[in-house]
This record gives structure tokens, C-alpha cells and sequence, in this order.
């Protein structure tokens, strides 16, 4: 966005419950409604094995394999970071984490959204259920180890596979 842009003000074209379409100047966007944030976590069990999770994405049309990540804020209006990623964790994977750590705020893609999320780190995890997330979510729980990570995602990807932008954070040193 040029710095003219930047002055523009912001016209919602769209809102719905969850998310809302704006331009600002020549540029077109999407956002969260209400400040809504995402926590995203990265865990590994007590074996070493990598926590991911698969589920259908309707915006591409077929599953995706991505890290377990859920909104802050959106059932409990106090809620913090913290809290929503151990509740999601546990949620989607059936895996209680001893520990949260933030590890920072990021962007995926901030041509298209202004959406960010915050990374975290559970430690000390032990399973405590089946995990699969809520009636509608119907999430796969899947445990790599670290080592096994590239093959198994390259294997995921010719599968027909959507793979989430996050999981590069798993494969920088694979992929260069």
C-alpha cells in the first residue's frame, strides 16, 4: 500500500459474524471483527512426536494439515492467550499442556488480512482425551516425530493435502 493509501479511511464493504471485507484506498482486505485474535500452537508429547492436526477447510475446498490453533476471545470476551491456546489444545488434541510460552505475535498474510496470530509453546503436555474438536470440526490428531516432519509433509502434499503456511515453521531447515 502506498502511503497516500495509508491515509485513506476504511470502508467496510462487508461484516459478518466473525470476519468483515474493507477497502482502504485501492486496496481491498479482510479482518477480524471485534479485535479477535488466534493462538496457534506448537507442542511436542513427552516421545518427541510433533502435535499436528487435519481437518477439511472449506475456503480451499479439501483438508489441511496444520499446527492446532483457535481464536482468543471468541466464546469468553476476557479470555487471554494463554488460556485459549491451552483450551484449543486440548480441545482439538486431547493433550493438557503443563506450561504456556508465548513466542511472539505474527502475520500470514498481510497483503490479503490483517489477521494475526500469536505462536506458542506448550510444554509439559500429557494426554487427557480423544481431542477431534467440536460436532462440526471433525479433526484428525496426527503425531510425527521431528525427524520424520519433511517426509511426512511432502507425502501429505502429492496426497492432495492443503499444507498451512505455519508448518513452515517446522520445515525451514528441510526446505533451504
Amino acid at each position: 500500500m502506498s502511503v497516500e493509501d495509508a491515509d485513506k479511511p476504511v470502508e467496510v464493504m462487508w461484516e459478518g459474524r466473525f470476519i468483515r471485507a474493507v477497502r482502504r484506498g485501492r486496496w481491498e482486505y479482510v479482518g477480524r471483527r471485534g479485535g479477535i485474535e488466534a493462538a496457534v500452537i506448537y507442542a511436542e508429547t513427552p516421545a518427541g512426536e510433533v502435535i499436528l492436526v487435519e481437518q477439511y477447510r472449506v475456503p480451499l475446498g479439501r483438508r489441511s494439515l496444520e499446527l492446532p490453533a483457535g481464536l482468543v476471545g471468541d466464546d469468553a470476551q476476557s479470555e487471554d492467550v494463554a488460556s485459549a491456546a491451552a483450551r484449543e489444545l486440548e480441545e482439538e488434541t486431547g493433550y493438557r499442556a503443563g506450561r504456556i510460552e508465548e513466542l511472539g505475535f505474527f502475520y500470514a498474510s498481510p497483503g490479503m488480512t490483517s489477521e494475526g496470530f500469536t505462536l506458542v509453546r506448550a510444554h509439559d503436555v500429557e494426554k487427557v482425551g480423544d481431542g477431534g474438536g467440536d460436532a462440526q470440526e471433525n479433526i484428525e490428531v496426527i503425531l510425527v516425530p521431528r525427524a520424520d516432519l519433511p517426509a511426512f509433509v511432502a507425502a501429505k502434499r502429492t496426497a492432495g493435502v492443503a499444507i498451512d503456511v505455519k508448518m513452515l515453521l517446522l520445515l525451514g531447515e528441510a526446505l533451504l
